[in-house]
């Protein structure tokens, strides 16, 4: 199992009616049909950390992933969702222990940017990207 968790916060002057959108397409996508279990909500660890929600999909493995994160509904969805996040920070873990998963995620998600290079530039247009990015990600 994959688990992908973002935190992230609204950049100021985003409305309620546009949190409560981006908080809509983040739960279609993790709706998906290869996501095992999801949610989205409030982030309830540090407030001095900057992030006020937080995502969470499960993936069965990298095949789902891998159908995850190009279904056209994820896409569509981030075209919602990225112009409205002021800060993100995203992170993977695991069950499986396999030393080359870390790198075959990454390689996936770099895979994604050279396909979807909007994706990435939407990615790296936030201002707080506590995460890898687009086009200048370097692992």
């Amino acid at each position: 199992m994959l688990l992908n968790v973002l935190r992230f916060s609204f950049k100021d002057g985003t409305t309620e009616e546009d949190k409560a959108k981006v908080l809509a397409a983040m739960r279609r996508t993790g709706a998906l049909e290869p996501v095992a279990f999801s949610t989205v909500g409030q982030f309830l660890g540090d407030s001095a950390e900057g992030f006020t929600h937080a995502y969470c999909a499960a993936l069965a493995d990298l095949a789902a992933l891998d159908r995850y994160l190009h279904d056209p509904s994820h896409i569509a969805g981030d075209d919602e969702i990225l112009p409205h996040l002021a800060k993100l920070s995203a992170f993977q873990f695991s069950d499986d222990m396999d030393p080359a998963l870390g790198e075959q995620v990454m390689g996936m998600h770099l895979k994604k940017v050279a396909m979807y290079p909007q994706w990435g530039q939407a990615l790296d247009a936030i201002s707080d990207l506590g995460a890898p990015s687009g086009s200048s990600s370097t692992g």
